[in-house]
């Protein structure tokens, strides 16, 4: 989504200052611009080129409706493919790509937990080593994936080995952020799913 014009904000509204991760309260009145609007969120700049995250429950506080509710979640036997594609509705919230795309996602394994239901295991990573959001992208893969059919436990863990680079993104995100086509095409580097 391209920069919008300034917004007031209607209200005081909760927020995340990204990329630290820090809780803010922005105060009514104050101007922002939305970045993007992905996975649920908003992603804005203020006038002092600070950047945030709304939840789209806050979407009436920047004067819009909330985003239309997310497809229902998949039907049927709870596989690898249906965990990656949920993680594909999560959204770095500085670069318009899925985590899954972005190539944060190092493994994903389906373990039974008990005769009827399951226990999901996701390693993943960030862009950045230390990076404040990490502690938000996990509760939101946490939460998508606990909404899958027979999940009974979400294990998330954010490693930092092997770090994250460019080259671990897919065709599609190399694509639109730019990257050549041949930028890091070692297979080596692709999301491990187990």
């Amino acid at each position: 989504m391209a920069q919008t014009d300034p917004i007031k904000l209607t209200r005081h509204v909760n927020a995340i200052e990204i990329p630290s991760g820090a809780h803010q309260t922005l105060p009514a009145g104050s101007s922002v611009r939305i970045m993007q609007t992905l996975g649920g969120s908003f992603t804005v700049t203020s006038d002092y080129g600070a950047m945030y995250r709304i939840d789209a429950t806050d979407a009436d506080a920047l004067g819009l409706t909330p985003p239309k509710q997310e497809a229902p979640a998949p039907q049927g036997p709870l596989t690898e493919r249906m965990v990656l594609d949920t993680l594909k509705t999560v959204f770095d919230p500085e670069i318009p790509v899925n985590i899954v795309d972005l190539g944060l996602i190092y493994s994903c394994a389906v373990l039974p937990f008990n005769e009827h239901t399951h226990k999901v295991a996701i390693k993943m990573s960030m862009t950045a080593p230390g990076c404040g959001m990490a502690d938000v992208l996990k509760a939101d893969v946490q939460n998508k994936i606990a909404h899958l059919p027979n999940v009974k436990e979400v294990f998330v863990e954010v490693v930092t080995d092997p770090p994250w680079n460019p080259g671990r993104m897919s065709e599609a995100a190399k694509l639109q952020l730019g990257f050549d086509a041949d930028y890091g095409t070692d297979q080596s580097n692709f999301p491990i799913v187990r």
